[in-house]
This record gives C-alpha cells, sequence and structure tokens, in this order.
C-alpha cells in the first residue's frame, strides 16, 4: 500500500484519534486504516518473527528472523484499533501503551515493533 493511500485511510479517522469525545469512525473507515497502517508495518519491517494483531481488522506478521507457520507465534504484540492507529501515527508511544495495558507485547522479540513506529506521522 503507497504512502498516499495509507493516508488517506488516517484522515477519516484522525479527528476521532486526536479527541477521544469525536464520534466514532464507521467500522469501514476504522478498518481501513487499522489494514492500512499494519500493512504498511509489514512492508518496512519485512519478516515473520513478530505477529501484530489488532482484532477484529488485521494480523501480520514482521520484523526479519525465523518465521513462524503454525499454532501460536513466540512474539506476538496484540491491542485495539485506537491504540493502534495511535501507536501508527506517533500519537501514543509504544512503551506508554505497554504500561498502560492498552497493548500486550509478549515474546522476546516483540518490542522491537517499537522501533518501526510511528508508520506515519500525524500532521
Amino acid at each position: 500500500m503507497n504512502p498516499e493511500q495509507v493516508r488517506a485511510a488516517l484522515a477519516a479517522v484522525e479527528g476521532w484519534l486526536r479527541d477521544d469525545t469525536a464520534a466514532a469512525p464507521a467500522r469501514a473507515e476504522l478498518g481501513a486504516a487499522v489494514k492500512a497502517t499494519a500493512r504498511a508495518l509489514a512492508a518496512d519491517a519485512p519478516g515473520g518473527s513478530v505477529e501484530v494483531r489488532v482484532p477484529p481488522f488485521v494480523a501480520v506478521q514482521c520484523i526479519e528472523g525465523p518465521r513462524h507457520t503454525r499454532g501460536t507465534p513466540p512474539n506476538v504484540v496484540e491491542t485495539d484499533p485506537r491504540t493502534w492507529l495511535l501507536l501508527a501515527t506517533g500519537l501514543l508511544a509504544f512503551d506508554d501503551a505497554l504500561a498502560s495495558g492498552a497493548l500486550t507485547a509478549s515474546g522476546t522479540r516483540a518490542a522491537e515493533i517499537a522501533r518501526w513506529l510511528p508508520v506515519v506521522r500525524s500532521r
């Protein structure tokens, strides 16, 4: 996905990301933004050693290293759609999301995605 498509998907949810009292975006808009940013992360940091999950919209594998193929991956990052988009746009730091419990990171390599964030800086 090219950067312009990612930015366009994010534009539909940006007001909600900056103001959590604003009306939530439509499910289709939210899903498009989550998928676009997660897939952009996977393209920027190709590999299969860490799985990033943002239910119910997407799960991608990224970060170079041993590829996981069956069962539960050893390195998993999981969060909700809003937290993911805040991370992906640089409006929330990985360590802050982890400390608050909004994000879980299991496995020795899971935290490596922090160096690939933000995927796109919010304007």
